[in-house]
C-alpha cells in the first residue's frame, strides 16, 4: 500500500494545483473524505453493493491455453465480469455514496472510452441524481455504444470540441463546469486530477488486488504473484492491481502504455517515456509537453489511454524503479486481443488488450505465476475490431 503526504505529494509527484474558485470543493474533499471511507455506514453499504449489484468478487482465472502460449501460468483477473463491463464502476459506486453523504445532489463527470462514463450514469441512475458526462467529440465516434448506454441511463452527454477532442479535452471541459458549478460533486475516473482524488481513486480500487491476494492464496495456494501487470493511461486500473503488492519487492509490478503507431512516431500516448515534470488537471506528475510546457496531443487506438499525463502514485512508482514500465503499439494491441479471443474465448477492451501484449517482452519462466488486470471486456471496441480484422 502506499500514502500520499498530507498535502497529496507522492515523492516529488501529486499536490493541489487547482484555481482559488476551485479551492473550496477541493478542501472540503479533502477534510471529509477519509473520514466518509474509513465510517462503518460507508463501508457496509459498498460492500452490499461491490457483491450483490456489481458481482464482486470478480474471478481470477487460469488461463490455460494463454498460459501455455506463454510458457508461464497466466492469471487473468477478470474485471470485464463486472456490471458495466469494466473496473470504473468499483470507483463510481464508492465516489457516489461520498458524494451523497457529503449532500451532494449533482453529478459531473469525463470519460475516455467510455467505461467511467456509463459507470458514472449507472451509479447516479440508481441514486437518483442528475449526471452529465463530458466526452470527447473523437471519443463519442469511436465509443457509440457505450454513449447510447449513458443516454438511455438518464446522463446528458456533452462533446469536448477543443484540442484532440479526446480525454484531455473532456477533463478540461469538466473542469470548467466544475467551475461554474460548485456544487456539484466531480466524480473522477481515474488517479488523476488535483489531490484527494488520485489517493481517493486508488483507495476504491484496491479492491483488485485485495481479491487477488486472497484468491491467490486460498485457491491457487500461493502467497504472492511473481507479476502483476495492467494497461495504463491514467492509471487506476493499474492502482487498483498493484495497490496490496507494493510494498512486496518480490512481486514485479509492470505498467504497460500505449506506444500508439510507435514511441518516437509522434503519434503515441507513452507518457512514462515521453513526458517530463509538469501540472496536468490539477497536480504536478510526467505530462507529455514542450519545452515551453504545451501539452503534445497524445495518441492511441485505445480511447481510455490517449492521455498525456499519468497518475501521480503512478509516476512515483515508476520513477523509482519499483514499477516497470513497458509499451504495445496499436497493432500489437489489436494482435493480442486476437488472441486472448481465439485462444480463451475472450473478448477484452483494447486496453486491456495492451496488458495483454506486453507478456511477449517478459522474462517469463515455466514457474512464473503472472496476474493480467483484464480491465474490461470488448463490447465498445468491436467496430475497431471489425475495421481491422475485416469481420
Amino acid at each position: 500500500m502506499i500514502q500520499p503526504t498530507e498535502d497529496g505529494f507522492y515523492g516529488e509527484f501529486g499536490g493541489a494545483f487547482v484555481p482559488e474558485m476551485l479551492h473550496a470543493n477541493v478542501e472540503e474533499l479533502r477534510n471529509n473524505y477519509k473520514r466518509i471511507l474509513d465510517s462503518r455506514e460507508f463501508k457496509e453499504e459498498l460492500g452490499d453493493l461491490l457483491k450483490n449489484y456489481v458481482g464482486r468478487p470478480t474471478p481470477l482465472y487460469k488461463a490455460s491455453n494463454l498460459s501455455a502460449y506463454f510458457g508461464a501460468n497466466i492469471y487473468l483477473k477478470r474485471e470485464d465480469l463486472n456490471h458495466t463491463g469494466a473496473h470504473k464502476i468499483n470507483n463510481a459506486l464508492g465516489q457516489i455514496l461520498l458524494a451523497r453523504m457529503m449532500g451532494k445532489t449533482h453529478i459531473i463527470a469525463e470519460t475516455g472510452a467510455g467505461q467511467h462514463g456509463v459507470a458514472a450514469a449507472t451509479a447516479s441512475a440508481l441514486m437518483g441524481m442528475p449526471c452529465k458526462v463530458f466526452m470527447g467529440e473523437i471519443d463519442i465516434e469511436r465509443q457509440a455504444p457505450n454513449v447510447a448506454r449513458m443516454k438511455m441511463l438518464g446522463s446528458e452527454v456533452i462533446a469536448a470540441t477543443s484540442g484532440s477532442k479526446t480525454l484531455k479535452d473532456a477533463t478540461n471541459e469538466a473542469i470548467r463546469y466544475w467551475i461554474g458549478h460548485p456544487d456539484t460533486y466531480y466524480l473522477i475516473g481515474s488517479v488523476v486530477g488535483p489531490h484527494p482524488y488520485p489517493d481517493l481513486v486508488a483507495r476504491l480500487q484496491a479492491v483488485i488486488s485485495k481479491e487477488i491476494e486472497e484468491q491467490l492464496t486460498h485457491e491457487v495456494g500461493v502467497e504472492r504473484p511473481d507479476y502483476v501487470v495492467a494497461c495504463v493511461g491514467g492509471g487506476s486500473n493499474a492502482a487498483g492491481a498493484f495497490y496490496h503488492f507494493i510494498e512486496d519487492e518480490q512481486v514485479k509490478l509492470v505498467a504497460v502504455e500505449a506506444a500508439g503507431k510507435g514511441v518516437e512516431s509522434g503519434e503515441s500516448a507513452a507518457t512514462y517515456q515521453l513526458g517530463s515534470l509538469g501540472i496536468i488537471h490539477g497536480n504536478q506528475t510526467l505530462v507529455m509537453q514542450t519545452g515551453e510546457g504545451q501539452i503534445i496531443e497524445p495518441y492511441s487506438i485505445s480511447a481510455g489511454l490517449d492521455y498525456p499525463g499519468i497518475g501521480p502514485m503512478l509516476a512515483h512508482l515508476l520513477s523509482t524503479g519499483r514499477c516497470e514500465a513497458l509499451s504495445a503499439t496499436d497493432e500489437e494491441a489489436l494482435q493480442a486481443a486476437l488472441l486472448l479471443t481465439q485462444q480463451e474465448g475472450i473478448i477484452p477492451a483494447l486496453e486491456s488488450a495492451h496488458a495483454i501484449a506486453a507478456l511477449e517482452r517478459l522474462p517469463l519462466k515455466p514457474t512464473d505465476i503472472v496476474v493480467v488486470n483484464l480491465s474490461g471486456r470488448g463490447d465498445k471496441d468491436l467496430a475497431t475490431y471489425m475495421k481491422h480484422f475485416d469481420l
